[in-house]
This record gives structure tokens, C-alpha cells and sequence, in this order.
């Protein structure tokens, strides 16, 4: 069978090292082009990164983007014109980013996920029906933790869950979205999602949503133990949209999560 030629954008990002291990192990992939925001004079699996170029794309067959939403725009423009398909992991996406997104969607295939763990997208699914199956007496809110270096916040897998909550209510999450706590002991809830981050150590990721009505707490959570649960994620989401025309697609299509 033939290897899928695969392209990994923030190479030197902690994500863009990990894919670069897990596509080592991985047959199906043959590593051909690896790009950074800047020139980079070192050599990884034999392969000098490049800027994002329509030049360093050339090969590819496919795309796995965790950088940051500017980045990821350039990068689908190219991607676009190319023809290529797109795995993003970046996370941070503004509504107007989002739209572009979209758009560019329109075009080729993309897949795009705060998290690429099979876990946290289960962990997303039962949030949803956890809120279409509780009435609006029972308040949300969500707090995630990450390691210390992580810039944005919420993290991209609080606002997934976030979306659980407000696709569960028929609702826009730009319209339920509450207050954004960094580093607070506690947090309240509200009649919108308010969302509190952690950011300390070397933590992967831990995610708690919580569903109060003042007379029960109901509580969903995940843990990753090992950043390799995410690289392995998305090189499985890549290796299902070589399959797939231009669409914009999430790991809720991949899992068939009905």
C-alpha cells in the first residue's frame, strides 16, 4: 500500500515533535516536509525545515497543522491553491477566523479539532446529551488545566466542551459563552458557561465539566497521561480524510458519533 506523504506545520512546537516520533512508528505515513514560523537550521528524521511555502508543500499529500490561528490561515491558503488536504490542531480561532475556516472548507477537506483524543471527543459527546437531557434549573461551567507554556485560554478542548454544552441547548456557544477565569482556586456558576484554566507544571491535560442545579452536582472529566494520545489521534484523522471530498469535518465524523 502506498505511504500517505505527510507534512507537519510547527514542527518545533511540543506537538509538532511528538507527530514527528509518532510518524516515525506509523507505516502508513512517509514524512516528506516539516515547516516552521522561522528558519530553522537543524535536521529532523533527515528533513530541514522550511518556511510555509507553496514550494514545501509541493509533495504532500497531506497536512497536520498545530501552530496558531495565523499560521493555520496562511497555511490553508496554500493548502487551497495546492489542493491538499488539512488536519488542524491549532486551537484559538477567533468567529471571524472560524468563518475563514469555513470558507476555505468549501474548497478541500479539512479536519478540524481542539483535541484529537478519542476520549475527550466521547468526553464532548456525553457533555451534549448531558445538556439536552438537563433543564436550565441545572447551571455549567468548565475548568481544564494544561502545562505551564500553554498561552491561549480557555484551552481549545474547554471551548469543544463548551460547544457540547450549547449544541445540547439548540444555542450558539458565541451567545452562552461566561466569564473566562485564569488561575483561580474556584469559580462560580452563571446562566452562561463560565470556564476556569489552570496553567502549571508540565501538565498534558485534564478536563472537568459540572452541571449544578443547587441540589446535585453532576461531573464529567478526562485526563491524558501521554501527549502521544494526541499525535496518534491526529494521524489517524489524517490517514481517514485522505478518504474524504472538501468538507469541514471534526473527530465526531471520524468516530461516527451519531
Amino acid at each position: 500500500m502506498k505511504k500517505i506523504n505527510l507534512a507537519i506545520s510547527g514542527c518545533m512546537g511540543r506537538m509538532g515533535q511528538q507527530l514527528i516520533r509518532s510518524s516515525k512508528k506509523n507505516k502508513k505515513f512517509k514524512l516528506v516536509t516539516l515547516t516552521e514560523s522561522r528558519l530553522v537550521n537543524k535536521k529532523f528524521n533527515g528533513i530541514k525545515p522550511e518556511l510555509n511555502s507553496d514550494v514545501a508543500f509541493k509533495n504532500t499529500d497531506i497536512i497536520i497543522d498545530f501552530t496558531i490561528p495565523n499560521c493555520t490561515l496562511e497555511i490553508l491558503k496554500i493548502a487551497c491553491k495546492l489542493k491538499k488536504k488539512v488536519v488542524i490542531g491549532t486551537t484559538g480561532f477567533n468567529r471571524n477566523q472560524e468563518n475563514q475556516i469555513q470558507r476555505y472548507a468549501q474548497k478541500i477537506a479539512i479536519l478540524k479539532a481542539g483535541n484529537m483524543s478519542l476520549g475527550v471527543n466521547l468526553l464532548m459527546y456525553l457533555t451534549e446529551i448531558a445538556s439536552k437531557s438537563l433543564d436550565d434549573n441545572y447551571l455549567s461551567k468548565i475548568f481544564e488545566v494544561h502545562h505551564k507554556y500553554k498561552k491561549d485560554y480557555p484551552s481549545g478542548t474547554a471551548l469543544m466542551l463548551g460547544k457540547g454544552i450549547a449544541d445540547g441547548k439548540n444555542k450558539d456557544l458565541y451567545n452562552l459563552m461566561g466569564k473566562k477565569f485564569l488561575n483561580k482556586k474556584s469559580f462560580p456558576y452563571g446562566k452562561k458557561i463560565n470556564f476556569n484554566s489552570l496553567r502549571k507544571d508540565e501538565i498534558i491535560g485534564e478536563h472537568e465539566v459540572k452541571f449544578s442545579s443547587g441540589k446535585e452536582i453532576i461531573t464529567l472529566n478526562h485526563e491524558a497521561f501521554d501527549r502521544a494520545l494526541y499525535s496518534d489521534g491526529a494521524l489517524t484523522a489524517a490517514k481517514w480524510l485522505m478518504g474524504k471530498k472538501s468538507g469541514l469535518y471534526s473527530m465526531r465524523d471520524l468516530l461516527n458519533f451519531s
